[in-house]
């Protein structure tokens, strides 16, 4: 059975840090693209970061660029977002989700989380002073 389990949210300082983890049992992650979303209250969700398993292709939503890094550990079956610089506007839940592709790019997938099928059950992320 697919699952995706995230951890790592907390409550943090603007400029601080945190490490988001979404780790996946039951299949492989080749083959998919892994996503991380936000959903801040009264807003859509949004897609923040994506990464092919296989290619190591990543993406990054303008507002996080130079700040937030996706990353993956293939031993682990884990795809990491550390979450650097952070903001108050960056308080959200965190989501990831996994879509099955054989793209190398991942850009518009990214872009269309309605298309992601599975997801993980979302860790808070709030950025207070």
């Amino acid at each position: 059975q697919l699952q995706l389990v995230e951890s790592g949210g907390g409550l943090v300082q603007p400029g601080g840090s945190l490490r988001l983890s979404c780790a996946a049992s039951g299949f492989t992650l080749d083959y998919y693209v892994i996503g991380w979303f936000r959903q801040a209250p009264g807003k859509e969700r949004e897609g923040v970061s994506c990464i092919s398993w296989r290619y190591g292709t990543t993406y990054y939503v303008d507002s996080v660029k130079g700040r937030f890094t996706i990353s993956r550990d293939n031993a682990k079956n884990t795809v990491y977002l550390q979450l650097n610089s952070l903001k108050p506007e960056d308080t959200a839940v965190y989501y990831c989700a996994v879509r099955r592709t054989t793209l190398a790019t991942v850009q518009a997938i990214c872009n269309m989380p309605g298309i992601f099928g599975d997801w993980g059950q979302g860790t808070q992320v709030t950025v207070s002073s």
